[in-house]
């Protein structure tokens, strides 16, 4: 019987269970103050490999590349297929220095790859992997605030020429008086109080939102540019 809460292609866990087990270890490291550590990665130009190779040589490469994380990272996280070519890794108890650590022997691990197999299909290329690390509570307080920089720290790295694990970092803040209305202000002034978060948090979801909703038009120009 087909376990659910495992991808079929990779072995990994699939999101939906790695969402909830984030969030049962988010609970746990508030509750006794331990850190907890999030990480994002994707394959470099996947797109070049399914076009080379075709799907079937394109889960080879995944399933390979899952396999090789799952033996680095061992028992110090939890790995997950998050979708597509993306891979997540929760680590409970690790400060974000010592993620970025195991982060990057994936990494390396990724790059000495030549072979990828997934029982069927063999094919012979060279992949990289690029991934951002951020950690609670240093990066964020609360699961979506970590989510987000995370993934922050992975735009960076992509931006910045892949191959590589980035750190989250203290991002520089504009004053929101600059582009609202007085009348947006108190709105959102009223929404942050029923909501118990701060408006910084709400501004940043809200704008997240908005970039989330046009994705597929930076995905467009980023292949228009080469860069997945």
């Amino acid at each position: 019987m087909a376990n659910n809460s495992l991808d079929p292609l990779t072995g990994l866990v699939n999101r939906k269970d790695f969402d909830e087990t984030l969030h049962a270890a988010f609970v746990q490291a508030s509750q006794d103050g331990t850190p907890l550590s999030l990480a994002f990665f994707d394959l470099d130009n996947f797109l070049g490999v399914n076009q080379t190779f075709g799907h079937p040589g394109g889960d080879a490469v995944l399933k390979t590349v899952a396999d090789t994380v799952s033996q680095v990272v061992g028992g110090r996280g939890q790995v997950a297929r998050y979708g597509g070519d993306e891979f997540a890794v929760v680590f409970s108890g690790l400060e974000r220095e010592q993620a970025f650590l195991i982060m990057e022997q994936v990494r390396v691990a990724v790059e000495s790859l030549s072979q990828f197999s997934d029982g069927e299909t063999r094919v012979e290329t060279k992949i990289t992997i690029t991934g951002g690390v951020a950690a609670y509570p240093i990066d964020g307080s609360d699961e979506n605030e970590l989510f987000r920089k995370a993934d922050g720290a992975l735009y960076r790295a992509k931006v910045s020429g892949r191959n590589k694990i980035v750190l989250s970092y203290e991002e520089r803040m504009i004053p929101k008086t600059a582009h609202y209305t007085q009348t947006q202000l108190e709105r959102l002034t009223e929404l942050a109080s029923e909501q118990g978060v701060s408006e910084a948090v709400l501004l940043r979801e809200g704008l997240d939102d908005l970039l989330i909703k046009y994705k597929h038009n930076f995905l467009f120009f980023d292949q228009l540019k080469g860069k997945k």
